[in-house]
C-alpha cells in the first residue's frame, strides 16, 4: 500500500509518500516546507503532490501540533503556533484521499519510538525497565510536547497530552524569581513558555533583565539578527558566553525538572525518551549530568526515577516515521 504522512509544526513541516507492505516500509519522496510561509495545509500539499497521482494513495495520516479534535463531523485540529485550521474531512474530499488520520504530533512521535534503533538513542540513564510498562516522551522544539505510550497487546499505544501547556513550577530561588518576570511579563506561566526555543529566549532576556553578567556585543547583534534560540546555543557552545551559558543551563535544569515530572505523573517504568528539535543540538549539555540532576531530584521519589530509563531520541525524522506507521493502522 502507498501512504501519505506529515509532520506538522510550528516550524517546519515534512512530508513523505512510502511503500508499505508487511509491516515494512520504504520511502518514495519526502520533502520539507517551511509552514510559515504558506496559508494552509493544502496549498503545502498541492505542491507536494504535482507529480503524484492521488489514486495511488491509499491511507494519509498527519501528526499535528495541536489538540485534535473529535466531532460527529470528523477530525478538525488548529495548529498551536500556526495560524492553521485543519479539517481531515476538507482534505479527503479536497485531494479525493479514502482515508485521512489526524493526530497529534507527540502522538505521532510515540508511534516512532517503537521504530527507533540504538543508533537513533543517545542514554542518559540505562535504568531498569519494567516490561511493558509505560513510556513517556517530552521534546521541546517550537513548543512543547508531551505524549504518553501505553502497552495494548502486543505494541505501544501513544496517549496525547497538552502537559506542555500546565504552570510551571520553581525548585530553587532563581527559578522563582523566574517565575515572577514570566507573570509579570506574560502574565502566566507555563512550560512552554520556558522550555521551547521561544522559551530560550525568554530565559536569556530574564537573566540579563535580572543583571549581574552583562550580554556581549557579539551575542546582542546575533540575536537581533537571526534565530535568538539558535543565536544563544550557539554562543553557549561554541564561544562559551557567560550570559548564554546561564541562559543554557537554566534551560537544562528545568527540562531535567520536568521530565522528571512526567516520569512520575505517567508512572515511566518502562522509560522517558526526550525527543523534538532542540534536544539532538544540545546533546552536549545532557550528557553531562546536569539534565539528570534534575531529573533525579525528586526527594523520596529519587530511588523510583533512579530506576527509569532515560534516552534522547536523535532521530529528528521520528514523528514522521510515526505517522507512517499509523497511516499504515487505517487498512
Amino acid at each position: 500500500m502507498r501512504v501519505l504522512a506529515g509532520d506538522i509544526g510550528g516550524t517546519k513541516t515534512l512530508l513523505q509518500i512510502a511503500d508499505c507492505e508487511t509491516g515494512v516500509c520504504r520511502g518514495v519522496r519526502e520533502q520539507r516546507f517551511d509552514s510559515g510561509l504558506h496559508d494552509d495545509l493544502s496549498s503545502i500539499l498541492r505542491e507536494f503532490l504535482k507529480q503524484e497521482r492521488k489514486q495511488t494513495i491509499e491511507a494519509v495520516c498527519f501528526g499535528v501540533a495541536g489538540p485534535i479534535k473529535e466531532t460527529a463531523a470528523g477530525q478538525s485540529v488548529k495548529v498551536t503556533n500556526l495560524p492553521w485550521s485543519i479539517h481531515g474531512q476538507d482534505l479527503k474530499r479536497e485531494f479525493e484521499f479514502p482515508r485521512v488520520r489526524l493526530i497529534n504530533d507527540f502522538q505521532a512521535v510515540g508511534y516512532g519510538i517503537e521504530a527507533l534503533g540504538a543508533e537513533d538513542l543517545v542514554v542518559l540513564q540505562p535504568g531498569e525497565p519494567v516490561e511493558h510498562g509505560p513510556r513517556a516522551v517530552i521534546g521541546a522544539g517550537t513548543g512543547l510536547g508531551q505524549g504518553i505510550l501505553i502497552w495494548n497487546r502486543d505494541h505501544y499505544e501513544p496517549v496525547a497530552t497538552e502537559g506542555g501547556h500546565a504552570n510551571f513550577a520553581p525548585v530553587n530561588e532563581l527559578q522563582i524569581e523566574l517565575t515572577r518576570y514570566l507573570l509579570k511579563t506574560a502574565g502566566r506561566t507555563s512550560w512552554e513558555l520556558v522550555l521551547s526555543g521561544h522559551g530560550l529566549a525568554q530565559l536569556y532576556d530574564f537573566l540579563k533583565a535580572r543583571g549581574g553578567t552583562p550580554e556581549s556585543p557579539a551575542v546582542a547583534k546575533a540575536v537581533q539578527a537571526d534565530d535568538p534560540a539558535a543565536a544563544i546555543t550557539q554562543a553557549a557552545l561554541e564561544r562559551h558566553d557567560p550570559l548564554a551559558n546561564q541562559a543554557l543551563d537554566l534551560f537544562v535544569d528545568i527540562y531535567g525538572a520536568q521530565a522528571g515530572n512526567l516520569a512520575l505523573t505517567a508512572g515511566a517504568t518502562g522509560g522517558v525518551y526526550i525527543a523534538g528539535g532542540i534536544a539532538p543540538k544540545i546533546i552536549s549539555r545532557l550528557t553531562d549530568g546536569r539534565f539528570m540532576q534534575a531529573f533525579l531530584n525528586k526527594g523520596r521519589m529519587k530511588p523510583y526515577v533512579a530506576a527509569i530509563p532515560v534516552r534522547v531520541v536523535t532521530r529528528l525524522e521520528a514523528g514522521l516515521t510515526g505517522a507512517i506507521r499509523a497511516a499504515t493502522r487505517l487498512m
